[in-house]
């Protein structure tokens, strides 16, 4: 029920940006603010809650959460947002609903944006359903080894998506992201190596903060695409299909991750992950052409 609810506020949050913004630098720094404030709330949530539960019971601090949520729906409320014109009705219900995904079967870039959300699913899985695994089975660690590592994966997030509007000055945004890509596969390889060999601690650390930029350089800009291929009609479609299809590549890597690792091992887990990896950012690199002539021509085949 709770993702039930997240795949319907985040597309919509996420499409009233452009709205409030058009301008494309504003755009970029508003999205490198929100994947910041992403990253802290992950860091920042498990030690208010650890906190909180020393002097209150457990049930109190769920108690405390729909407090929480009922003042965040309250500010909603309260927020003055222009007037967005309404999203197309015309045709059926499943044609309106797959219209997001048709989109992107159509627009190289956001062709090549599938392939990538499939690499972003790769280094999530390994770090969100195994770090616990490797701090303390392989490292013999403890929780507080485990909230280490995983503030070092967002720390690294973060780094990137401080340094994010300044490096797509400079860069592309196909060359930021196929370069996060790299990143996460040639990660994903490293992380089955410390799974074999156990490095230093330190080591590990880093591994983790390198998988975080990596994975932001793909999360952070990607919006912009999604931002450049929309019209004023078709812009909630696309940020819904972008929701969703990111999503399902979880139900391929979550059950590798685990099973996998279970099964066979950590240093299996994550070289399958790694090959998964390697071929999502081969597919961007073939799907998504240097050239943006091919992204204008199919959006005007589209319009």
């Amino acid at each position: 029920m709770l993702q039930a609810a997240s795949a319907t506020f985040t597309p919509a949050f996420q499409s009233v940006i452009p709205v409030i913004l058009p301008r494309e630098r504003d755009y970029t720094k508003a999205l490198s603010l929100s994947r910041l404030a992403y990253d802290l709330e992950s860091l920042v949530s498990p030690v208010l809650a650890a906190a909180l539960l020393v002097i209150m019971s457990y049930s109190n601090l769920f108690i405390g959460t729909v407090v929480g949520f009922v003042i965040s729906a309250l500010l909603v409320l309260a927020a003055r947002l222009p007037a967005s014109p309404p999203a197309a009705r015309t045709g059926s219900l499943l044609h309106r609903t797959a219209l997001g995904s048709r989109i992107f079967l159509r627009i190289p870039s956001l062709r090549g944006l599938l392939a990538l959300n499939l690499v972003v699913a790769c280094g999530t899985a390994l770090v969100l359903v195994n770090t616990v695994v490797y701090v303390r089975d392989l490292y013999n660690g403890t929780n507080a080894g485990v909230a280490i590592a995983l503030a070092c994966y967002g720390a690294g997030s973060m780094a990137v998506a401080l340094t994010t509007p300044a490096l797509l000055e400079r860069l592309t945004d196909r060359t930021v992201m196929v370069g996060g890509s790299i990143v996460v596969a040639a990660g994903m390889g490293a992380a089955g190596v410390v799974a074999m060999m156990q490095p230093p601690w330190a080591l590990m650390l880093l591994l983790w903060a390198v998988l975080g930029a990596g994975t932001s350089m793909i999360n952070t800009p990607s919006a912009r695409l999604l931002r450049r291929a929309a019209s004023d009609s078709t812009r909630s479609y696309l940020f819904t299909a972008q929701f969703s299809l990111s999503h399902a590549c979880f139900i391929i890597t979550y059950p590798v991750a685990g099973w996998v690792g279970a099964a066979a091992g950590q240093p299996a887990a994550a070289f399958i992950l790694a090959a998964l990896a390697t071929l999502g950012a081969i597919a961007a690199l073939r799907l998504w052409p240097a050239d943006s002539r091919a992204d204008r021509a199919a959006m005007s085949f589209a319009d």
